[in-house]
């Protein structure tokens, strides 16, 4: 038995992978959650509009962040900034007429804190207590703001974790080597590989979302065109790092350590739990760098606000520019282990080795006659 304490021991030493994730993981985890898991939002951007719009800057106390106004802008103009995402909150004045706030109820947590601090701060309307309108999602249901976040995870499972494992698989087979015979060039296989994955993860998204509505009853107010375009970005982007993890992955279980270690922090640090605005500055930079960040930015911006193009095309270039610094990666890692066509690999050494050109061929003199024979 000691003999296979020591052995299991020894074992578990040379896979520094796993030992990494046995004690690195958790460490990593319980400083990155102790800064992020909090559902406190410490500041409120807030668009005041209407003839009162400095007065009430001046009144409105902390948390609420005045980051624009508009003294000649009405009902109209603080919707749009809304809707748009540029504040969660917006308070329409008028010449001593009660002034109406509009609650951007999409960002649940922002509009629960909203309506908290409203109730402290009937000092900053001295007109009379304001009109609260909740827009986008009247109820603060939970189900209507994590549905449209639910439905990026189940992409980033399928073009994670499932793509790995089945690229890895092949390796173990032997069936990816067999593809170094064949005529194909490594973007060929990256996109053959995905491919399959591709289909399965759009119709799953189409279920999730359909599933929601008819089920939850979330909204799909904005245009599916728009949603189908965000969801292609970023499913292209899940794919490539899962295919880029089988590139560097020996085995299935490798795979998925290194798949978990990817998604964990999407799931923790995109916003689909936590509040962006209620993570620390020293952790809230890594949310910046992944993908499923902007998916829910594009997701619940469409599905809930109806936001057109004009005011997503941020998070749409960034998927896209990830998708192309990914898929590139994940296309010469695969150089590595497909050797080149066969057909240009051996016009490639009939060019090294001189052939076709118009140098004499020696092989000729052979067949010349000697001297004093008969020609």
């Amino acid at each position: 038995m000691w003999a296979m304490i020591v052995k299991e021991f020894r074992q578990l030493r040379r896979d520094r992978r796993t030992l990494a994730m046995m004690i690195v993981l958790p460490i990593l985890l319980l400083v990155v959650l102790g800064y992020a898991a909090s559902f406190d939002v410490p500041s409120i951007p807030v668009a005041v509009a209407g003839p009162g719009a400095a007065v009430a800057t001046r009144a409105l106390p902390k948390p609420f962040d005045v980051v624009s106004t508009d003294s000649q802008a009405g009902r109209a103009w603080a919707q749009d900034q809304l809707r748009d995402g540029h504040a969660a909150v917006a308070v329409v004045t008028g010449a001593g007429a009660q002034p109406a706030v509009l609650i951007d109820g999409s960002q649940l947590f922002t509009a629960q804190a909203t309506l908290t601090a409203l109730s402290k701060a009937a000092s900053a309307f001295p007109a009379g207590r304001p009109a609260v309108t909740i827009l986008y999602n009247p109820g603060l249901k939970t189900s209507a703001v994590m549905i449209p976040g639910i439905a990026g995870v189940i992409l980033v499972f399928i073009g994670t974790i499932i793509t790995s494992l089945g690229v890895v698989r092949e390796r173990q087979t032997g069936t990816l080597e067999q593809l170094a015979v064949m005529p194909l060039r490594p973007r060929d296989v990256f996109l053959g590989k995905i491919a399959p994955y591709f289909g399965v993860a759009a119709v799953d998204l189409a279920i999730v979302v359909g599933v929601g509505i008819a089920l939850f009853g979330v909204p799909f107010r904005g245009s599916a065109l728009l949603f189908a375009l965000g969801a292609l970005l970023f499913l292209f982007v899940t794919l490539g790092i899962g295919v880029l993890i089988s590139t560097v992955s020996q085995n299935q279980g490798q795979a998925i350590q290194l798949a978990v270690m990817t998604m964990l922090p999407q799931v923790l640090l995109s916003g689909l739990i936590f509040p962006l605005s209620a993570i620390a500055v020293g952790v809230r930079w890594i949310a910046y760098l992944l993908p499923l960040t902007y998916f829910n930015e594009i997701s619940r911006g469409v599905m809930l606000r109806a936001e057109p193009i004009s005011s997503l095309w941020s998070p749409l270039l960034i998927l896209a520019l990830l998708g192309l610094a990914v898929g590139t990666l994940a296309t010469l890692r695969f150089r590595g282990y497909l050797a080149p066509a066969p057909a240009r690999r051996t016009q490639r050494e009939r060019d090294r080795a001189g052939y076709g050109q118009s140098e004499p061929v020696f092989l000729g003199d052979a067949a010349a006659p000697r001297a004093g024979q008969p020609e």
